[in-house]
């Protein structure tokens, strides 16, 4: 097992933006060749609501292609409005004599770029329109092999922001961290490797509670990181922590789930309680960085989310009753957003 403290030699960022930036170009050319969004954008400069309106698509999935195209610099915004920039009026329009369509012709057999036009369609996650009979993806956590699979995946991640998040935040005055569907507790052991004075509670339904519970052993955290078992929607949070951690959580969840969590912390936590979201953020404008917005293309394709912008995450958080909120930049394209429960 890698130190839970110690950083690695070299900056993995590449390797991650390879990955998480994988259905970013599927996007497009499902953008392109199903939809010839582009020809019509440049024909009827719209807001969203008129965009998802006009071509039958749905809010959360029109928002991240909107997005992506604003990072890739294919579309602009001035107040509510998208046009189009000029190098996609140039190559993205049909009726332009440079139009590379064509090029993109490929895209439309390609199974990533149909799920990817029914996610448009119907805001559903591509789990649940490829096939009919697949569990939703929180419902499929339930499964001992995919929770494992899913819990190894977050610790490849983890191991390498876990010790950083524990640098970037004075944890001296905290005393127990409640780590929320926290997988396989990679951050909160990293969070007590780093503090000694830290517990942490790492609270995930089953049977990821079970896998968290090996994975905690085995890093040798048993005595000040336990696991307990609730679904974060239904049961109440443990009592007894002065901290929240939602890290890489918010961005699986569409925007009432993610009001209902921030409301629910708040309720929770005691006068002074500190909140801490741990993710990737999209800038105030939505406008990238384009390596967020390509991600978030992967999370609107599996999950029921997206990333939300730093904007977002502070008007959430205000409206649940949280203030004081800071921003610091993690690892990779990470960031940390912090807030306060106020004393009323």
């Amino acid at each position: 097992m890698a130190s839970l403290t110690r950083l690695p030699k070299h900056d993995p960022t590449l390797l991650y933006r390879y990955r998480d930036g994988l259905y970013a170009p599927e996007l497009l050319g499902a953008a392109v060749t199903g939809l010839d969004f582009f020809t019509w954008l440049g024909k009827s400069p719209s807001d969203a609501p008129t965009i998802c309106k006009s071509l039958g698509l749905a809010e959360r999935p029109v928002d991240v292609m909107l997005t992506l195209f604003a990072a890739m610099g294919f579309v602009e915004k001035k107040k509510q409005t998208f046009r189009l920039t000029e190098i996609a009026r140039e190559f993205l329009t049909r009726d332009s004599p440079w139009f590379i369509g064509p090029y993109f012709a490929p895209f439309a057999e390609r199974p990533a770029c149909r799920d990817l036009l029914e996610v448009l369609r119907t805001g559903q996650p591509a789990n649940w329109v490829r096939r009919q009979d697949q569990k939703p993806w929180a419902e499929a956590m339930e499964d001992d092999a995919l929770s494992k699979q899913f819990t190894g995946m977050m610790d490849a991640r983890g191991l390498y922001l876990g010790p950083s998040l524990a640098r970037k935040i004075g944890w001296q005055r905290f005393r127990h961290v409640l780590d929320i569907a926290g997988a396989s507790g990679i951050y909160a052991c990293c969070l007590a490797a780093a503090h000694p004075h830290l517990r942490a509670t790492v609270f995930e339904r089953p049977p990821v509670d079970r896998v968290a519970r090996q994975c905690i052993a085995r890093r040798g955290c048993s005595e000040r990181v336990e696991a307990v078992a609730g679904d974060m929607f239904a049961a109440p949070f443990p009592d007894g922590c002065d901290v929240h951690l939602f890290s890489n959580v918010l961005h699986d969840w569409d925007v009432p789930a993610v009001q209902s969590l921030l409301r629910k912390s708040h309720a929770a936590l005691p006068r002074n309680g500190m909140i801490v979201i741990h993710d990737a953020f999209l800038n105030r404008q939505k406008t990238g960085p384009l390596p967020v917005a390509a991600h978030s293309v992967f999370l609107m394709a599996v999950t029921e989310g997206r990333y939300y912008s730093l904007s977002e995450i502070e008007g959430f958080l205000e409206e649940a009753g949280f203030s004081g909120m800071k921003y610091r930049k993690n690892a990779m394209d990470y960031g940390i957003v912090t807030a306060r429960k106020s004393r009323r």
